[in-house]
């Protein structure tokens, strides 16, 4: 069918008025269902997955939603629907719009216009996500990635017609895919309903491609994933879209990148991040702690009096030109021998300060 007789927002389940978000979220939830990696061998869900892709490829350009939009406006009203054939004198949309006639109204979904060759197209843009641990974001990875996309039938070359035939023209609007109808005053142009717009009839359709032309291919990418990429970062891969269709550029390839959790590392942009308790004599006295990293380990001087809380830079042990920031929490022991114990007391008794003295003068100042 014509583009403008389907209904892509039905397909993906959205209003008409939904927003470019609503409508990548609708996509990322049915291409997830219906991907075939899910549905091996279940010819209904690979339908429904190249139905949902180019619902997707047409309402995610703004460009190309607004023409949709218009033609569904103009045709779905019936304005513009009358009788088959015709002839009609001058005028037409021509005279009505300019001289590029059903052309330049509808260029952008008919490929050039009715009455024009198919021009190059570029191709849609694809969208995947990719799972890495805490290490592989930090140091950057390369991953493969399978995608599934629409392409032109291997079987009949993308013409939509099966091995040994070839489409006709179609004699009702003599290949140029629109028809002229009078309306009153004016002779206009619609799309020729025997061929759909196309100027030509597929007799014998393939039976891979069911006359579309095209099918989904699999295909494998090996995609570098830089160094410091954050968790829902979008990475956007120029060309590696969808192919476009006669000799136009291929779309881009969107990678949403999801980021396991770490257990003990963390991240604050380019920095990781570690809590590491120390005792309290560690803490008072100074020492040289072992802090492990996500490529080994490191030697920390924790000087004499460091307070609980207290963050230490270790340079160089981050995401790309981040550090690894390393902060220290003072262990309190659960359980005390009599000893330990005892000489805590001592030390209580021997030190005899307030550390919350400042508290009551600064309440009685304020």
């Amino acid at each position: 069918m014509n583009a403008f007789e389907k209904d892509y927002y039905a397909a993906l389940g959205v209003a008409k008025d939904a927003s470019a978000a609503d409508i990548k979220k609708a996509y990322r939830t049915l291409a997830r269902d219906l991907h075939p990696d899910k549905n091996a061998g279940d010819a209904k869900a690979e339908e429904r997955f190249k139905e949902v892709s180019e619902a997707y490829a047409v309402l995610s350009d703004p460009q190309k939603r607004a023409e949709y939009d218009e033609q569904r406006t103009l045709f779905g009203s019936g304005r513009f629907r009358g009788p088959r054939g015709g002839g009609g004198g001058g005028g037409g949309f021509g005279d009505l719009f300019g001289s590029g006639g059903l052309g330049d109204i509808f260029g952008g979904m008919f490929g050039g216009g009715a009455s024009r060759a198919r021009g190059p197209r570029r191709g849609g843009d694809a969208e995947t996500d990719v799972t890495l641990d805490f290490a592989e974001a930090v140091h950057g990875v390369t991953v493969p990635l399978r995608l599934a996309s629409p392409h032109a039938c291997r079987t009949c070359g993308g013409s939509g017609a099966a091995p040994g035939t070839t489409p006709r023209t179609c004699v009702s609007c003599g290949g140029t895919g629109a028809l002229s109808v009078n309306q009153g005053p004016f002779s206009l142009s619609q799309p020729c309903r025997d061929c759909r717009g196309q100027g030509r009839v597929v007799d014998t359709p393939c039976r891979d491609c069911k006359g579309t032309g095209v099918t989904t291919r699999e295909r494998t990418l090996t995609v570098r994933i830089p160094a410091g990429v954050q968790d829902g970062q979008r990475i956007r891969l120029a060309g590696k879209g969808s192919p476009g269709e006669n000799g136009g550029p291929a779309g881009d390839l969107f990678v949403r990148v999801h980021v396991t959790p770490h257990r003990v590392f963390g991240r604050k942009g380019d920095h990781v991040t570690l809590a590491v308790p120390v005792t309290f004599t560690e803490a008072a006295l100074g020492a040289d702690i072992e802090v492990p990293t996500l490529d080994g380990s490191v030697r920390l001087r924790i000087p004499p009096g460091t307070p609980s809380g207290k963050t230490f830079r270790v340079k160089g042990r981050g995401a790309k030109n981040g550090d690894l920031l390393v902060t220290v929490e003072v262990a309190v022991p659960q359980k005390l021998s009599a000893k330990a114990r005892k000489a805590l007391e001592t030390l209580a008794a021997e030190d005899g300060a307030d550390p919350r003295a400042y508290l009551a003068e600064e309440v009685t100042s304020g």
